[in-house]
């Protein structure tokens, strides 16, 4: 519900473009100087408001650390990693608050390499980067109650605050968010402004799970109660009770490791067939099908992202550069244990 200026339209032919001062139903246009708008969000009149579904996007498999080549060029990278965050909703951009560092993420080897090309070619961003870490994530597989306290002197005054909270694992619907919260505590024992930050503190604490700080996901928070004091409470402390809670719960309710499985197609001619599928099975791919495309063979698998990395130097090994493959992210799916404790850190 934001009002957007549209400076210019134009249409774009390969490098060649040509300023138009309408456009119609059907027409494919470019927008210049859009202030609030991203990709997915719909542009109508005031008086005549529409609304068009949403592109759902897939949340990024893969990361690394990023930094600037000259220290005082770190203003200028924030601002252009930003602007391509803005451009393309499968490109996140954070701060690791432990140690500061830039990190980007998006949808695979590829992608990354790319944005990091756009940086230094198109807006002049020399930067230097890590070596990619897959986006793990973390889930439960049981259900689990606990509660948190706050009962505190900060500052001068008291800060009063209790929750109950269950767990649980859910399956959300396609294009649905992966954490759902459900306040089944009743209006008469929780004001408002409390509820809402049990809520944002039950977010807060679904960002980092307890096995290795990944997000959390595909996990249902239910508040099952609270209490408050007449003076004393207020919303940082119910805030942080909530986090709290829910952060026990987790640990009661089996967290395990996931990890993003890719949904791959290789193309390789009958000679390499039996090198790529014996290699495809030593990453751990299952094989769901194979077909012929002319006289090439084409495999349908899907594979772990962790066992991907430089697949594509070991592809053109195995085959004499003759074979080629692609790949998007499909799910998440749980890691076994001995490999989970690996990625960990378990000994």
């Amino acid at each position: 519900n934001k009002k957007e200026n549209v400076p210019q339209l134009f249409r774009i032919f390969a490098k060649r473009r040509e300023q138009v001062d309408r456009a119609e139903a059907g027409d494919i246009v470019a927008a210049i100087g859009l202030k609030e708008s991203i990709t997915g969000d719909t542009l109508c009149e005031t008086h005549k408001p529409v609304l068009l579904e949403r592109i759902e996007f897939p949340e990024t498999v893969i990361s690394m650390a990023i930094e600037p080549q000259n220290s005082g060029d770190r203003d200028k990278l924030a601002a252009a990693l930003d602007m391509l965050a803005r451009s393309d909703p499968t490109f996140d951009v954070r701060i690791n608050e432990e140690t500061g560092q830039i990190l980007i993420a998006g949808m695979g080897e590829l992608h990354l390499e790319v944005m990091c090309h756009r940086l230094e070619r198109d807006l002049r961003v020399p930067v230097r980067v890590g070596k990619p870490r897959v986006a793990y994530r973390e889930t439960i597989t049981a259900a689990a109650e606990a509660e948190g306290r706050f009962i505190r002197q900060m500052g001068g005054r008291g800060h009063y605050a209790v929750v109950k909270v269950r767990v649980e694992p859910f399956e959300p619907q396609p294009g649905e968010p992966h954490f759902e919260f459900v306040n089944a505590c009743g209006g008469d024992k929780l004001r408002g402004p409390f509820a809402a930050a049990v809520e944002e503190g039950a977010r807060e604490a679904a960002r980092s799970g307890p096995l290795g700080s990944y997000p959390l996901i595909n996990v249902r928070v239910t508040l099952l109660d609270a209490e408050e004091h007449p003076e004393d409470s207020s919303e940082i402390a119910f805030e942080t009770a909530a986090a709290m809670a829910v952060t026990r719960a987790v640990e009661q309710a089996s967290p395990v490791l996931l990890e993003p499985i890719m949904r791959a197609e290789i193309v390789t001619p009958d000679e390499y067939f039996g090198a790529i599928n014996s290699d495809l099975v030593a990453r751990r791919a299952i094989i769901h099908a194979t077909s012929m495309r002319g006289s090439n063979h084409v495999i349908d698998c899907e594979v772990p992202l962790s066992t991907m990395f430089g697949y594509s130097t070991q592809m053109r090994s195995l085959s004499q550069g003759r074979a080629s493959f692609s790949m998007e992210p499909s799910r998440y799916e749980i890691m076994p244990k001995n490999l989970a404790d690996k990625a960990l850190g378990v000994i």
